[in-house]
């Protein structure tokens, strides 16, 4: 009897999201940093082991949005709970409750929905009662279907996860093929993976003024009869500053962001890349309909 569970995965920036997606899959589909707010889309993953399919989607961290870009984002959150049957609600460990937190449950309480609270970082943890205390503090302002603490670094406490989000899938057909892992497009696979070595390569100089737009992915075979994939890509940033920071003296930050993303896409795509990427200003993108639409990000 096959059985399926649609589950949104919720929570503030920056504490593991994409992260627990990918060790959850055993495989890298949402691009991880230690910067907040990485996570612009709804990364769709699939996982089915045995007759049960849980398809989840990765949203990006609740947060007061500051741009239309940061609007869409939060809008994508709420869209998410609203249309899933549970959610999988990720804190940190350590800390107290974020704002956006309660804001979280708040939701949770209006749609009642179903929800397993995920506590992350455990293996940053130095006193145990800590960890107690934020469990016993989370537990009382909502009537979770489980509490799991779990590591997204070194994989602690995710098969125990899985079997709790497992329990809340119903009769149903599968609504992806086994073997699927996402539902994203390869396009914008190539154009995260591309945007989360700027992220790490850049530091703070222009932290999320940046689109990548795929132009062109075309398939062709060389004289060995390899397969090679030429995947042209254009970076926009915001300011003719930033477009030199990405760019680099000589060229020489836009090769090393071209050599990683290459390195990660023939690993990911299983065959051999030819990437050339370009640099264009937009100014102030993020506050542009049309330009937040033509990026995908709406």
């Amino acid at each position: 009897m096959e059985k399926t569970a649609f589950i949104a995965i919720v929570g503030c920036p920056n504490v593991g999201k994409s992260s627990l997606l990918n060790v959850m899959l055993g495989q890298k589909i949402a691009i991880v940093s230690s910067k907040p707010q990485t996570t612009r889309t709804k990364i769709m993953g699939v996982l089915t082991r045995g007759e049960v399919q849980l398809v989840f989607t990765d949203t990006p961290g609740f947060h007061r949005p500051k741009n239309k870009l940061g609007e869409k984002m939060v809008q994508a959150v709420g869209d998410s709970i609203s249309g899933v049957d549970a959610c999988l609600f990720v804190v940190e460990a350590e800390g107290e409750l974020k704002p956006g937190e309660k804001e979280l449950i708040e939701k949770f309480k209006k749609e009642k929905m179903p929800v397993v609270l995920a506590v992350n970082k455990i293996d940053m943890v130095k006193q145990k009662t800590d960890l107690m205390v934020k469990i016993a503090a989370l537990a009382s302002m909502y009537d979770f279907e489980a509490v799991v603490p779990v590591s997204a670094v070194k994989g602690d406490g995710v098969e125990a996860l899985i079997d709790e989000l497992e329990k809340l899938s119903f009769e149903s057909m599968h609504f992806f093929p086994d073997d699927t892992l996402t539902d994203q497009p390869e396009r914008v696979l190539a154009s995260e993976i591309i945007r989360e070595k700027m992220l790490r390569l850049l530091d703070k100089e222009i932290p999320h003024g940046i689109a990548v737009s795929i132009e062109k992915m075309r398939e062709r075979e060389n004289a060995k009869g390899e397969t090679i994939l030429d995947v042209e890509a254009t970076i926009y940033c915001e300011k003719d500053s930033h477009k030199g920071i990405v760019i680099g003296k000589k060229g020489a930050m836009l090769k090393k962001i071209s050599t990683y993303a290459r390195e990660d896409m023939e690993r990911f795509f299983d065959c051999k890349i030819n990437l050339q990427c370009w640099v264009k200003v937009k100014e102030d993108w993020r506050n542009r309909e049309g330009l937040i639409h033509n990026f995908g990000l709406d």
